[in-house]
């Protein structure tokens, strides 16, 4: 099973404290310590990395967001305008190729149920 990246984290962070506290002067798997520092540093550099990329995105989903919120206050204000426009208005087929329902193509609303034509029994 391979391990998660916070688990391979742990335990990278786990050697390099234990070397460090109990056996800084001496040298394991042919390196010092402080060349398993320099080993082991893109690891922690990437993860710096992607934290900073997570904080931008929040960044950028907040900022779309209210970006957003501006433009379709500007849609809003457009449709409302073909809506008053008299060579346009609420049944034009500009206001359905902006995606809303012209006047004449809505229903009512009303509906009956099944079988409801029958009087109330007494």
């Amino acid at each position: 099973m391979a391990s998660s990246p916070k688990d391979n984290q742990s335990k990278i962070e786990t050697v390099r404290n234990a070397w460090k506290t109990l056996a800084p002067d001496k040298s394991f798997g042919g390196m010092t310590l402080a060349q398993f520092e320099a080993a082991i540093a893109p690891s922690f550099t990437t993860r710096q990395q992607l934290e900073e990329l997570d904080d931008q995105r929040t960044q950028l989903l907040t900022a779309r967001a209210g970006a957003d919120e501006v433009s379709l206050s500007k849609v809003s204000l457009v449709v409302n305008g073909v809506r008053a426009d008299p060579n346009f208005g609420d049944d034009s087929g500009l206001i359905e190729a902006m995606g809303y329902t012209r006047t004449s193509e809505r229903k009512s609303g009303l509906t009956r149920k099944a079988g409801s034509s029958k009087p109330p029994a007494p």
